[in-house]
């Protein structure tokens, strides 16, 4: 039996965890599902490959990075594109998802994340058409590395930029005055502004949290896989599965919770065959929440 899956399993385990980590945060925090936040994932990669194309016409065909398939303007544009996302996750919170919460009906912002994440997912398909497109072309030779497993330049990069960003997501959590206030007002949110905590500025970090790590999930996918305008939509269910298995409002269990589907998932291909893919994931979610209804990390409400 190969070990290939395990790398495999990582990488897809990472996409969904970072994706997965506005999932969890959105819920906690703002006591909604947002099934919009798939598109964000696939907004933030189409902004980032304009960067690129931008960037490429204005200096032309610029080297990549050894040992990468990828150059500058990508890490470039990749800064751009998270910013991008956490502003049109701003603007969707103030334009509909805010003025829908002041209701205090959460299944009304549910509904509304299902039509917004609609629209975002036919305007990107009619401005860029279902083809699917690539950052790059280039073709990278895996390396061994023993065991049966074989592993890229780029495959590499991507799990250490997971691993960072998670642990300044952890350290902005657990270190900062911000941090704090986020885990207050998920914990009470009557008591987080009796306590004087400033509400909107809470809100308003979560979504460039959120927004800016499903844009780095968006662009892992772009540079392993290809880019399509529903390539969110088709991890919307992996993320959510991941941060309910890793317990709502932890973000070290959102992320566990998507290595453990990762892991599964491939697996799964290799053991039993591509079509128990979906499937094993969520009956070990389902085996974890009969056992731990609140998930691994998940602490009970009082």
């Amino acid at each position: 039996m190969s070990l290939q899956f395990v790398v495999d399993g990582l990488l897809t385990g990472s996409m969904i965890g970072l994706g997965a980590i506005g999932v969890t945060l959105t819920y906690s925090i703002l006591r909604f599902s947002n099934f919009a936040h798939g598109d964000f994932m696939a907004w933030g990669t189409y902004a980032t490959l304009a960067v690129v194309s931008a960037i490429g016409a204005t200096f032309g065909k610029v080297a990549p990075i050894a040992p990468l398939s990828f150059g500058w303007p990508l890490i470039v544009a990749l800064v751009v594109g998270m910013a991008f996302t956490a502003l049109l996750a701003l603007l969707l919170d103030k334009v509909l998802f805010a003025r829908l919460r002041s209701q205090g009906q959460a299944i009304i912002v549910v509904m509304a994340s299902f039509g917004a994440s609609m629209a975002l997912r036919s305007l990107l398909e009619f401005t860029f058409t279902s083809r699917p497109t690539y950052f790059s072309r280039a073709i990278q030779i895996a390396m061994p590395v023993g065991f049966g497993i074989r592993i890229t330049p780029d495959q590499i990069a991507l799990l250490l930029l997971t691993a960072v960003l998670v642990l300044g997501v952890h350290l902005l959590m657990t270190r900062t005055q911000t941090g704090r206030s986020m885990q207050a007002l998920s914990q009470n949110a009557a008591l987080a502004r009796i306590v004087g905590i400033d509400v909107a500025s809470v809100v308003r970090v979560t979504w460039v949290i959120g927004g800016a790590l499903a844009c780095v999930a968006g662009v892992m996918i772009g540079i392993l896989v290809q880019i399509r305008p529903f390539m969110g939509f088709d991890m919307l269910l992996p993320m959510f599965a991941a941060a309910i298995l890793g317990g709502i409002g932890s973000i070290p269990g959102a992320v566990l919770g998507g290595l453990i589907i990762g892991l599964a998932e491939a697996g799964a291909v290799q053991l039993i065959g591509a079509e128990w893919r979906a499937a094993v994931s969520f009956i070990i979610l389902m085996a974890v929440l009969f056992v731990r209804p609140i998930g691994l990390f998940g602490v009970r409400e009082r």
